[in-house]
């Protein structure tokens, strides 16, 4: 069953603010996320209070159903404070507005006796799928699926081919906890709190309606428009999930250039006795941060806003759109490796010691930058050869 939501729809700027107030909080509890390879519970539960999860929700189960920017606004802040906790929400909140793209059954099998149930992912098309009566049986074993231990069910990776064209698709699995298991290997020297586990499938049952083909994905034709027919769900799925694993990389970068400008650029040497603060290469450099950041959020907004407005017509853009958009996606992390490196040296011998929450930054920013979704090589490789007329290659657009 559905249930209807009687609660007023928060604002953006309201919840920002809830992210907003929580940033201190984040960075209080961000030893102890590294340290236990997970985000604390008290975290998850101040995400579900604040209705984070909700952003990207259906309506039909209670959620906000709002835009993407409002929920890209939120990941950004809470990263502010902990890159960890605000990868974790990225990935595992989108995995709500994905799930409206599933037969409304699928939606009905997760929400519908806890709207609140989280998805974990690993899209890697390691699934060893054979087709039968009423759906299909997979065994695999995933990598890097963020946030694992405080979800109930997992979207994992496989590949089908496809009637219509013989090729081998790209399709996601839906998966109830009961029929995976989670191997603890997450130890890592940077994004250690996402608990981005193992998790294993010995020869589970997926009925047909808990299948996701990359193919509807990229044309927005999705089984769960019947029922969520807004324009949310008809972006395109490449370009929403690739934002969540590179906008929180922005909100990181932005967090440690505070508390740089609050310590790092007042520090004074302890070998020439001069300040920082009158450093011309310190001054430059948080002017050029600043910007880069201005940069690549309004970028992200105005992508979403044509996406938006193409989606709201019915239409979807065009490939050259896409694959610039998808670029520019990919890019970011790679900007931002740069810049907090050039934080990071500028904040001296003091940034070496552990729990110093620059030098958490520093190696958050370039975990992250190792995600597949954020290696512009291979993306922009393929932009530049779809300009000079050759065919695409990349349907996670």
């Amino acid at each position: 069953m559905t249930i209807a939501t009687a609660l007023k729809r928060p604002t953006t700027a309201g919840l920002v603010e809830q992210a907003a107030r929580l940033v201190p909080v984040l960075r209080e509890r961000a030893a102890e996320c590294e340290a236990g390879n997970k985000v604390p519970a008290d975290t998850i539960r101040d995400f579900q209070d604040a209705g984070f999860f909700k952003i990207l929700q259906p309506t039909r189960y209670g959620g906000y159903e709002m835009d993407v920017e409002t929920f890209y606004q939120v990941q950004m802040k809470v990263a502010e404070g902990c890159m960890s906790s605000a990868w974790v929400l990225g990935v595992v909140a989108v995995h709500n507005w994905q799930l409206a793209l599933f037969a409304p059954q699928a939606q009905e099998d997760v929400w519908g006796e806890d709207p609140s149930t989280l998805i974990s992912s690993s899209y890697m098309p390691r699934a060893q799928v054979t087709p039968v009566e009423g759906g299909y049986r997979i065994t695999g074993r995933w990598g890097f699926s963020s946030g694992v231990d405080h979800c109930d069910w997992a979207f994992l990776g496989g590949l089908v081919k496809d009637p219509e064209t013989g090729e081998p698709d790209f399709w996601t699995f839906l998966v109830p906890r009961g029929d995976f298991q989670v191997l603890p290997i997450w130890n890592t020297i940077g994004l250690g709190g996402t608990g981005s586990h193992d998790v294993t499938v010995d020869d589970a049952f997926v009925p047909a309606y808990r299948t996701h083909r990359s193919k509807d994905g990229f044309a927005a034709t999705n089984p769960g428009a019947k029922v969520n027919p807004g324009a949310l769900y008809k972006l395109p799925f490449g370009q929403v999930f690739v934002r969540a694993v590179s906008s929180s990389s922005i909100g990181a970068l932005q967090g440690a250039l505070d508390l740089f400008l609050e310590i790092g650029a007042r520090r004074v040497s302890n070998n020439s006795g001069a300040s920082a603060t009158g450093d011309p290469d310190v001054q430059m450099l948080i002017a050029e941060t600043q910007s880069a950041i201005d940069e690549m959020k309004t970028m992200l907004f105005r992508n979403f806003a044509h996406l938006n407005d193409r989606a709201r017509r019915g239409e979807q853009a065009d490939l050259e759109t896409r694959l610039r958009f998808r670029f520019q996606s990919a890019q970011i992390a790679t900007r931002c490796c740069e810049l907090i490196s050039r934080i990071y040296y500028s904040g001296g011998a003091d940034g070496i010691y552990r729990g110093n929450p620059i030098a958490r930054a520093f190696c958050d920013i370039h975990t992250g930058r190792t995600h597949v979704a954020n290696n512009p090589n291979s993306v922009g490789r393929n932009y530049g050869k779809v300009a000079l007329g050759q065919p695409n290659t990349d349907s996670f657009i």
